[in-house]
């Protein structure tokens, strides 16, 4: 296994390359891992390819939607191996498919909004988990030759976890969960007009939409357009949309770098 080029946070990097561990996928800790994963796990990923999804019913001011695959099996894993134990390393290869999911929506240049973590939920997580996917997503749209930025210019207040919360809890909480950055959301606004950039929300999940439907409000009531969502997985409760309710979605070319960690599947 090699060392992840361009990791952040070079102890968490460490960590998950020195002591022994398991795949992040499968936990089996008998065969050879990349990047954490093993071939198996690594073929169920590169499997997936970007898709419209949509909550049913989906919140007002959702902008349309995309997903990598559902939050199941291998990419479940994944996700919480990266965001709840410690699997640190895995925001390379996370990140790189959560590229996918963006370039999909088109060839604009991009600045990516990641949804932010309250304060206590960055501590515990040793920094802002959607932050390190979208740096990550973002330069490996840039080494594709396509113009990516991240803002981060929403600011998460403290709330209570939407673990267990319904539809209706989670939309009471999720409308006072995050603030504009000012300054930040003026310079996106300015790179919006003037490059033509398309902003895109983007998140490790997408469950009920309230979420991220609460980001875009904040940003739309700054001034800020927003185009799309773009996650890496979408709970089981998401029905495919109907025909017309979202642009189609289309595999990029040229997507595939060896330092995603995983190669685009077909």
């Amino acid at each position: 296994m090699t060392v992840p080029t361009g990791v952040g946070g070079g102890w968490a990097a460490l960590v998950d390359l020195v002591l022994p561990a398991g795949c992040a996928g499968c936990r089996d800790s008998r065969t050879p891992l990349r990047r954490g994963v093993c071939p198996a796990c690594e073929a169920a990923v590169t499997a997936l390819a970007p898709h419209p999804v949509r909550p049913v019913p989906a919140p007002p001011g959702l902008p349309p939607c995309a997903a990598l695959g559902g939050y199941e099996g291998v990419l479940r894993e994944l996700l919480l191996a990266y965001k709840e134990r410690g699997r640190h390393g895995l925001a390379v290869p996370l990140g790189g498919l959560l590229a996918e999911v963006v370039a999909a929506f088109g060839e604009a240049p991009v600045v990516l909004v990641p949804v932010p973590d309250t304060a206590r939920a960055a501590r515990a997580r040793h920094g802002d988990h959607v932050l390190r996917l979208a740096r990550h997503a973002a330069a490996r749209l840039r080494r594709a030759g396509r113009p990516a930025a991240v803002a981060h210019a929403l600011r998460a207040l403290p709330h209570p976890d939407f673990a267990g919360l319904d539809s209706a809890a989670r939309a009471a909480v999720a409308a006072g969960a995050f603030r504009v950055r000012p300054r930040r959301a003026a310079r996106l606004r300015a790179l919006a007009r003037s490059a033509g950039a398309r902003v895109v929300v983007v998140d490790d999940i997408v469950t009920t939409g309230v979420t991220a439907a609460a980001a875009t409000a904040r940003l739309v009531e700054a001034g800020v357009p927003v185009g799309a969502v773009a996650v890496v997985a979408a709970t089981a409760r998401r029905l495919p949309p109907r025909a017309g309710d979202q642009p189609e979605l289309r595999r990029v070319a040229g997507t595939n770098h060896p330092e995603t960690g995983y190669a685009n599947g077909g």
